[in-house]
């Protein structure tokens, strides 16, 4: 789109006759505001779960071995996982970081200010097919991505439990009522380690100074950050789907006709 600061040198301001201002105003008006929230809302969501994710899992690898695990073979296959799994973090931002850029490029090709600036809006059977594969694409990524968000809340749910247990031996101890050395937190019963696991369990005192570490709070509350990008991400795709659909719905059908999308 031409910068219309000089009259002369703006093609397009010669067809409007208030100048420039109108000129531009009319290349906003095909601007696809619906793909550009939804690929800020992408990026911001994505940055927020693979940067908190990242390090809350390396926070996680650490209240393991000093408080649950202390031996490493018992949490060696955890260990993998979780190295894997921060590998995998490192791809979903790099393709996200292009997926996004290509879908709002794709939102920029179908709106009207592609048709208006560059003369007669036409398309191919390869362009139609390729606005195709993207609508198919979305989708298959916003089921995916439903996947990790409800995976990304099981962590939460851990730490919650393990808080407001944290929370309970607080309460005793002020009320007097129960001895908080009967209230413990076996981190075995979720499965991340074997039953075999020394000590695998906290309970009492000791389980509230892991509450007061800086390792558990800062875990926690990345993982609730992490969960809330993750979730942030899935509207960004549902926007996605419902852009691309419209622009595949408008390149198919509406292609031979004076019209315009703004989607």
């Amino acid at each position: 789109m031409p910068f219309c600061f000089h009259q002369e040198k703006c093609d397009c301001c010669a067809h409007f006759p208030h100048g420039c201002f109108e000129c531009c105003i009319k290349c906003l008006g095909g601007v696809p505001y619906a793909s550009l929230v939804a690929t800020i809302l992408c990026f911001s969501g994505v940055a927020l779960f693979c940067g908190c994710g990242h390090v809350a899992l390396t926070g996680t690898v650490s209240i393991l071995e000093q408080h649950f695990s202390t031996t490493a073979s018992d949490h060696a296959l955890l260990s993998e996982v979780i190295q894997l799994m921060q590998y995998v973090i490192y791809g979903i931002a790099s393709f996200f970081f292009l997926y996004g850029i290509i879908l709002l490029a794709e939102g920029f090709y179908t709106t009207s200010a592609v048709k208006e600036l560059h003369g007669e809006f036409k398309t191919t059977a390869c362009g139609r097919c390729i606005s195709g594969m993207f609508v198919f694409l979305t989708y298959v990524l916003g089921v995916a991505w439903l996947g990790v968000f409800g995976f990304s809340a099981v962590p939460v749910f851990m730490f919650y439990n393990i808080w407001s247990t944290c929370e309970v031996i607080k309460s005793l101890q002020i009320n007097m009522t129960v001895p908080g050395d009967q209230i413990c937190v076996d981190i075995r019963q979720y499965g991340i380690i074997p039953w075999n696991a020394v000590p695998g369990k906290a309970c009492g005192p000791i389980l509230e100074n892991i509450c007061n570490t800086n390792e558990f709070y800062m875990s926690y509350h990345l993982f609730i950050v992490a969960c809330a990008g993750a979730g942030a991400t899935v509207i960004a795709l549902l926007i996605y789907m419902m852009a691309t659909t419209y622009n595949y719905a408008v390149l198919k059908f509406k292609s031979r006709e004076d019209c315009c999308t703004k989607f």
